[in-house]
């Protein structure tokens, strides 16, 4: 299997660490991920969620715009510092590329705020698709760096 690629964005915002992270980890993903950036669409709705997500273990359905989605799975929560997730079962444009991604926001001081950094790190479907991952990647940067501001306006509300 080739080997998977990594891809990060940050952004400074004014608040506090643990309101950053307190604030974010619940946040509806529509509201987060309602733009197109290029192939990635919006997200539509999330199905299949029983109450906050905030603990381990705990899975979710992506509805994308167009018809594709994943499955998230939450796998890390370390208040106030980071939180972590697994997507699989991704369908739509993303899926002859893509076997599945792991994704990581840490929260960290920096200034009088807080340095949200949103990774992903992205499982190739196969050796064939692997080089095509860093030209999505690179798409990727731009679709964060519009969600990281999105949150930014979020937050600081």
């Amino acid at each position: 299997m080739a080997n998977p690629v990594v891809v990060e964005q940050s952004r400074a915002i004014p608040v506090a660490v643990s309101d950053a992270f307190a604030k974010t980890l619940p946040m509806p993903l529509p509201s987060l991920f309602n733009h197109w950036y290029g192939p990635i669409p919006p997200i539509k709705a999330v199905h299949d969620q029983t109450g906050d997500w905030s603990a381990v273990g705990q899975t979710r359905t992506i509805a994308l715009v167009g018809g594709g989605g994943m499955r998230e799975t939450l796998t890390r929560v370390d208040a106030p510092d980071a939180f972590g997730y697994t997507l699989t079962d991704v369908r739509g444009a993303m899926s002859p590329l893509i076997d599945h991604i792991e994704g990581l926001w840490q929260f960290r001081p920096q200034g009088t705020g807080t340095l949200v950094t949103w990774q992903w790190t992205l499982h190739p479907k196969s050796a064939l698709t692997a080089p095509a991952l860093p030209v999505f990647a690179r798409i990727w940067k731009g679709y964060a760096a519009k969600a990281l501001g999105t949150l930014s306006d979020y937050l600081l509300r």
